[in-house]
């Protein structure tokens, strides 16, 4: 055989144990991130939010059902969801049974593009292009998402899709806002009503965090202008298929790759300390599954994150 044919083999091997990876292993090999957020006012004790996002269940996932259940032994004061919480028609049965635990909890949602329907058969390739929206199928089938921020909003979670509100947890007083999924151009910034907001309202708050599905920047912007003081999304995906040392590839909207997952400030960097740069600090999860018709990961883990606030 020659060299060249050697090459060749040797490289169709390699990219068919890859996919049998991405395929079989990684995108069941849940993992839990713990990031620590120094956040809160001074002399106060952690507060623990447990971010979920992109379960994308789809019935018969019962080990994805499982982890997630577990995620309650951590006991978070907090559970904020961000949206794409299925991918199938008959997933609420799953999907209910999944968040039971967090439900008992204080806990705040939003939807994702795949909470109002279900995806469709499509080439994978689409998302690298650089705005997949324009690319999507026109037929596509509703879920029922009506009934989903129902159940949750009956459960005690507060729905922030455009809207703004406030909670208790762990003796702490929150101040929220949130938007509906910005790529599907559903996301409308809910203004501050007259004086009483987070930092001027009659009553004084220890947090005031923005939660939203799609991290887009003029979400990111107007949290930012809102003095929001974490922001927290999902949607990316982490970019689903990442290179080793490099990280991902797209995120599926016009946030930049390097803050695909993980801790960031917005716009800029935000230095662990105090006095540091005028930045919002931002959490993106990549998420707990993926389209059922791309069910691949490569070098992007499946995630929920313990988000551990504390005083700097």
């Amino acid at each position: 055989m020659r060299a060249g044919a050697r090459a060749s083999a040797g490289l169709a091997v390699a990219g068919a144990a890859a996919l049998a990876y991405a395929a079989l292993v990684e995108v069941r090999w849940y993992a839990l991130r713990e990031v620590t957020v120094p956040v809160l006012p001074a002399g106060q004790d952690p507060l623990r939010i447990l971010h979920l996002s992109d379960l994308h269940l789809v019935p018969g996932q019962r080990r994805k059902v499982d982890w997630v259940r577990d995620l309650a032994s951590l006991r978070p004061h907090l559970v904020v969801d961000t949206g794409d919480n299925w991918s199938h028609l008959d997933a609420m049965p799953d999907l209910l049974h999944a968040l039971e635990p967090h439900l008992a909890g204080p806990g705040a949602f939003v939807l994702g593009s795949n909470d109002y329907v279900a995806p469709v058969p499509k080439n994978p390739a689409r998302y690298l292009l650089p705005d997949a929206r324009r690319h999507s199928p026109k037929k596509t089938v509703e879920l029922p998402w009506r009934e989903l921020a129902a159940r949750f909003a009956s459960a005690g979670w507060i729905d922030l899709t455009n809207r703004r509100d406030v909670l208790k947890a762990d003796g702490r007083v929150l101040s929220l806002v949130g938007t509906d999924d910005a790529h599907m151009n559903r996301d409308h910034y809910p203004p501050a009503a007259g004086t009483d907001d987070a930092r001027t309202g009659s009553t004084p708050i220890d947090l005031h965090l923005g939660v939203t599905h799609a991290p887009y920047r003029r979400v990111l912007d107007a949290m930012h202008a809102d003095d929001v003081d974490l922001a927290i999304a999902g949607h990316t995906h982490g970019g689903q298929l990442a290179l080793p040392f490099w990280g991902a590839l797209v995120t599926n909207c016009d946030l930049d790759t390097s803050r695909a997952k993980g801790l960031h400030g917005w716009p800029g960097p935000r230095p662990d300390r105090p006095g540091g740069a005028d930045s919002t600090w931002m959490h993106v999860s990549a998420g707990l599954g993926t389209s059922p018709y791309a069910p691949v990961r490569f070098a992007c883990r499946p995630e929920a994150t313990l988000l551990t606030l504390v005083a700097p």
